[in-house]
């Protein structure tokens, strides 16, 4: 530092300025003017905010897996902590004991699983005069609007109450084509809504098991059922989902059900009380989670909802890549919209107590839909990275080896099965959280694409379909492979990672990089799209 003080008082050495100089040494020499007064100090106080979020994150995982345990063990099941008795037929009202139900099956372009969720709809047990089956079609491709249409004639010409509903505009998407769906006339007789995107297929007690509920409990709103998924051997891109989704229902479901009477809509398979929907300020397209911000604003109203882990409804996983992509920006981007826009409305609400305000905002909110993805992104792809270039700034094992091992531990509880993929898992979770807490921060910010909707596409049979039918596939062009296929970002953090682990193999005493390596394979995997099931042309 004297020598550079000593030629002209200026940060620059004098070698700088020399045309021949080596450019590694140069780089080197700038990296050491800049690391103690400015990196060390960055990167340290970040070890500091992310080994903060991942006791967040621990205690809330902590807390909900003593909660699970108490309600398996002591917790009398939702038929015995509300009042419930089974539908009956009653020989003197005769169908009038039944209340009106409306089935409300939005579509947008389904060609694939129309015909599954119409099936399946017109097939629960409850009498046909005292239920109506909409399908709310906002599909733009003439050829299957007309497959829809039929498919709806030809349940009607059965004898069901099924309508056709389509609207002129697509505004709102889902959330508008539900708020649009229930201004219909018929449905002023109907008491009770339940919801069931495309590929969803109801078992025929489902309104049996559910209704009760809502019919004896005039203090609920919500019913919601469990999802099961028909394809989650089907590659190990759904696999993965089934994992993450097992934990939402078991765990996180139950323990907000059983607590709070309150957890977030899932969009589908669950029944509300109307009159719960209007006195909440019914459907609202502000944000791309409209099943979450109905929920919120009907629990500060004061309305419980019930969670039914055995009541089951049969789902598809989304199976390629980008369609899974997509989703998962809407689920993330989606909540920390909703999160900017009501959490002053939640402070001041006034019909809810302050521990479930709290819940709402720290819990629900802020740990699970923000901090999750910001601390598996940034402590285990950037900080955690950086510091092995950056020996000066360590992180203490239980930071970076036991809290992670504990926390993964218990979120495998929903899926035993798939124990044996746990690490592959974390791996494929570190590189989801990059697009996550993307979205995340464009939710918060409400950024250019906080309000993109992009319908997820479920394959059905088209798969099987595809090989039965095979035709010479068409010719991509490069534009359109390197499109939908190769994935920047992802190469650039592989490359990133790989970078970080050489140095930690030839000069880190933590070992590392065998960790980072195997997080550069599954970053690399992820950036060429050999994720999930390659759909053909």
């Amino acid at each position: 530092m004297a020598e550079v003080a000593a030629n002209g008082g200026g940060m620059i050495p004098e070698t700088f300025r020399g045309p021949a100089a080596d450019m590694a040494a140069q780089m080197g020499v700038m990296w050491e003017l800049i690391k103690a007064p400015l990196i060390v100090p960055v990167l340290r106080l970040s070890v500091y905010v992310c080994l903060a979020m991942s006791l967040m994150l621990f205690f809330e995982r902590l807390y909900m897996g003593i909660v699970i345990i108490l309600v398996k063990i002591f917790w009398k099941k939702p038929e015995k902590r509300y009042n419930w008795e089974p539908m009956r037929d009653d020989l003197e009202l005769g169908n009038a004991a039944f209340p009106m139900v409306l089935i409300q099956i939005p579509m947008y372009n389904e060609k694939e699983v129309y015909k599954i969720s119409i099936g399946a709809a017109c097939n629960l047990s409850w009498p046909s005069d005292r239920i109506v089956i909409q399908v709310l079609d906002d599909s733009t491709d003439p050829f299957i609007k007309d497959m829809i249409e039929k498919e709806c004639i030809r349940w009607a010409s059965k004898g069901i109450n099924i309508k056709y509903q389509i609207r002129e505009t697509r505004g709102g998407y889902k959330a508008g084509a539900l708020k649009d769906g229930l201004k219909h006339d018929y449905v002023k007789e109907c008491e009770y809504v339940a919801i069931f995107d495309a590929d969803f297929r109801p078992e025929p007690d489902f309104l049996r098991r559910a209704i009760p509920f809502l019919v004896h409990n005039p203090q609920i709103a919500l019913v919601q059922a469990r999802w099961r998924f028909v394809n989650a051997d089907e590659c190990l891109l759904t696999r993965m989902q089934e994992m993450s989704l097992d934990y939402h229902f078991t765990v996180e479901q139950e323990v907000g059900s059983s607590t709070h009477a309150f957890f977030g809509f899932n969009g589908t398979g669950g029944v509300w009380r109307i009159g719960a929907i209007n006195e909440a300020g019914g459907w609202k397209d502000r944000t791309t989670v409209e099943d979450m911000d109905l929920a919120v604003r009907a629990s500060l109203k004061g309305w419980k909802f019930v969670y039914l882990g055995d009541l089951q409804v049969k789902s598809e996983l989304p199976s390629t890549f980008k369609a899974f992509r997509f989703q998962q920006h809407r689920w993330s981007c989606g909540p920390a919209n909703l999160f900017r826009k009501m959490v002053m409305e939640i402070i001041r609400n006034k019909r809810v107590n302050v521990w479930k305000k709290f819940y709402t905002i720290y819990s629900f909110f802020f740990v699970r839909k923000i901090i999750a993805h910001m601390v598996t992104f940034f402590f285990y792809c950037v900080v955690l990275p950086l510091t092995i270039i950056v020996p000066e700034v360590e992180i203490p094992k239980w930071g970076a080896i036991y809290i992670p091992c504990i926390i993964t531990t218990l979120n495998s509880v929903g899926t035993p099965r798939s124990i044996h993929l746990l690490f592959y898992w974390i791996l494929f979770e570190n590189v989801m959280s990059f697009h996550r807490t993307k979205a995340t921060f464009i939710g918060l910010l409400e950024a250019k694409r906080a309000n993109e909707w992009v319908v997820t596409e479920k394959l059905g049979d088209a798969l099987k379909n595809n090989k039965a039918n095979a035709k010479p596939a068409a010719k991509r062009t490069t534009k359109s492979l390197l499109g939908d296929r190769i994935l920047p970002q992802e190469l650039a953090f592989a490359g990133f990672l790989f970078f970080c682990g050489c140095y930690d193999f030839m000069y880190g005493k933590n070992q590392y990089f065998i960790y980072l390596f195997l997080q550069v394979i599954t970053f690399t995997i992820a950036g060429f799209g050999y994720i999930g099931t390659i759909v053909p042309s």
